[in-house]
């Protein structure tokens, strides 16, 4: 199991103090536990809840602090993406605890490679029920059973690790393969006889101007007579 070392802090203690020092805020709180501020070191922090995650237990460590809990929230900043305060949840020894898990996709689907077809994962996770020690970090979902166009594979398709149990319908559709189809684009028919009447009246309207301009020499000469 991870471990983190934390220390206790003072809710008067400055916070950017503590960023300065390479260190950050957090709380950790339970159903029978409450809220307590905690420091931490950032860059052990980041470590841990890299390998971690948000679905594996880690063992907080500490003066008069000794607990198992899960990273239950953390705040990043919004401009460099860092972490600047982590909550952790605290759970009662010896008793399950239901959480969301990242599914991983492995393998290759012959639906995509052979025919052409695009995958598409409709989830990312499942809810599980487990004791503490028997909580994946992740559930792998084998995608090499989509042979053609119509399958798909269910929550209950997924092999689900020892001693723990599915919380997710097991019906729910996890993956399947869509096929692709290649939009032709219509071309509307041209229509051969309004081209055709466009063009008569344009030349009728072009004959019209020459009598009028004819008209209008030959009343010129008339004048000038």
């Amino acid at each position: 199991m991870l471990k983190l070392n934390v220390e206790n802090r003072e809710k008067s203690q400055k916070i950017n103090g503590l960023r300065k020092a390479g260190k950050m805020p957090a709380v950790f709180y339970g159903k029978k536990d409450k809220s307590t501020p905690i420091t931490i070191t950032k860059s052990e922090f980041r470590k841990v809840w890299k390998e971690a995650g948000e679905s594996s237990v880690i063992e907080l460590v500490g003066t008069g602090i000794d607990a198992q809990a899960l990273i239950y929230d953390v705040d990043l900043d919004p401009v460099t993406d860092v972490p600047r305060h982590a909550d952790f949840y605290v759970f009662e020894k010896g008793k399950k605890i239901t959480v969301n898990v990242p599914l991983e996709f492995s393998g290759v689907a012959p639906a995509v490679k052979d025919l052409g077809g695009t995958l598409v994962k409709v989830m990312h996770e499942l809810e599980i029920e487990a004791m503490p020690k028997d909580l994946p970090h992740s559930i792998n979902v084998d995608i090499s059973s989509l042979l053609n166009f119509d399958s798909q594979i269910t929550a209950k398709d997924i092999k689900i690790p020892e001693g723990v149990t599915l919380l997710t319908k097991s019906d729910e559709v996890v993956v399947s393969v869509y096929e692709t189809k290649e939009e032709v684009e219509e071309v509307a028919p041209v229509d051969l006889a309004s081209i055709e009447v466009q063009k008569k009246g344009k030349e009728a309207k072009e004959g019209k101007g020459e009598e009028a301009e004819t008209a209008g020499e030959a009343g010129a000469e008339k004048g000038k007579k």
